[in-house]
C-alpha cells in the first residue's frame, strides 16, 4: 500500500489504489462500541466530494485497510465522518485513535443512494443498527433541497436505547415538522417511553401513498428482506426501494472478489442496488 501526500491531482488519479494521509479531527462515540471519526480533508483532499451512500477505504499503517460508509452531510466542505462499529482488529485500532492522528483514504468508491428519483416524492428511510450511518447523507441532502420532496419517514430500529446512533440528531428530526421520525428498540426498560419491536412494526403507525413513495432501507440483512417484502406488501412499487449491501470489501474495485455476491460485486456494482437487482441473492443463503 502506498501512503503518501496529496496534491491537487490526486483526486482526479488514474489509480484507484493511492492512499492519501488524512488528520483526525474529533473522534465522537455514539455508543460502547461505535464511534464517528471526523476528518480534517482541507488540505489532503481540497476537491473531495462524494455521493449519499458512497464509502471509502480507510487505512491503518501496518495493519492495512476497512471499508467504510461516509456518514456526513454531503454539502458540508472541509471535513468527512465514517462512522464505525468496533468488531475486528481494524476496527479497534481505529477506536483507538484520537485527535491529530493519520489514516490513510482512498475513495470514494460505489453507488449511491438515489435521491434525486425521490424529487416530488415521499421518503421512507428504513435502517436497523448501523445501517442509519450510511443514510444519515440522504436526510441531509433531503433537507438542503426540502421543498422538492414530499413526506420525509425516518424509521429506525436498536438493539436498545443504549445502542441507538446519532440520538441528538434524532431528536432534532423528531421535533422538525419536516421530518416524521419513528424509532424503535428490541428491548426496552423503564426510561424507554417508545416504540418496542422491529423497524417492519413502525409502519403499522403511518399511512403511505404507496405508489407515490420511494423507499431506502440499510441495515442486517434479514432486516432489510424483511423491511422490503413489507414496503412491497403495502404496494410500494418494487422499483422504488433501494438496498445498500454492507458486505466486508477488501479492494473497493472488484479485483480481490472478497465481496463477490453471485454475479455482482458489492464494491463496484453496489453497495446500493434497487430491489429487483439483488433480491434473487438475497433469497440464497449459501451467498
Amino acid at each position: 500500500m502506498t501512503l503518501r501526500s496529496a496534491s491537487p491531482a490526486d483526486v482526479d488519479a488514474v489509480d484507484p489504489m493511492i492512499t492519501n494521509p488524512v488528520p483526525i479531527r474529533r473522534v465522537v462515540w455514539e455508543n460502547d462500541d461505535t464511534f464517528t471519526l471526523t476528518l480534517d480533508i482541507r488540505d489532503a483532499l481540497p476537491a473531495f466530494s462524494f455521493l449519499p451512500g458512497q464509502f471509502n477505504m480507510l487505512y491503518v499503517y501496518g495493519m492495512g485497510e476497512v471499508a467504510i460508509s461516509i456518514s456526513s452531510d454531503p454539502g458540508k466542505k472541509g471535513t468527512i465522518d465514517h462512522t464505525i462499529h468496533r468488531v475486528g482488529s481494524l476496527t479497534t485500532a481505529l477506536a483507538h485513535m484520537k485527535r491529530g492522528d493519520m489514516i490513510g483514504v482512498r475513495g470514494p468508491f460505489g453507488s449511491s443512494w438515489p435521491v434525486n428519483v425521490a424529487r416530488g416524492k415521499d421518503v421512507i428511510i428504513a435502517s436497523g443498527g448501523i445501517g442509519l450511518a450510511p443514510l444519515r447523507p440522504v436526510v441531509y441532502s433531503i433537507l438542503r433541497a426540502r421543498k422538492d420532496y414530499g413526506r420525509v419517514i425516518v424509521l429506525y430500529g436498536g438493539r436498545s436505547a443504549l445502542d441507538l446512533l446519532f440520538r441528538v440528531e434524532l431528536e432534532e428530526w423528531g421535533n422538525n415538522h419536516e421530518v416524521e421520525t419513528l424509532v424503535t428498540v428490541d428491548r426496552g426498560d423503564s426510561s424507554w417511553k417508545g416504540h418496542i419491536g422491529v423497524v417492519t412494526g413502525l409502519l403499522s403507525y403511518i399511512k403511505l401513498d404507496a405508489r407515490n413513495t420511494v423507499a431506502y432501507v440499510c441495515g442486517p440483512e434479514i432486516m432489510m428482506r424483511f423491511t422490503a417484502d413489507e414496503l412491497e406488501a403495502r404496494d410500494i412499487p418494487v422499483e422504488s426501494i433501494y438496498l445498500s449491501m454492507e458486505r466486508n470489501m477488501k479492494c473497493a474495485i472488484g479485483f480481490c472478489g472478497h465481496c463477490q455476491m453471485g454475479p455482482t460485486f458489492i464494491c463496484k456494482d453496489g453497495p446500493v442496488y434497487q430491489l429487483p437487482q439483488i433480491r434473487p441473492l438475497l433469497d440464497k443463503k449459501e451467498l
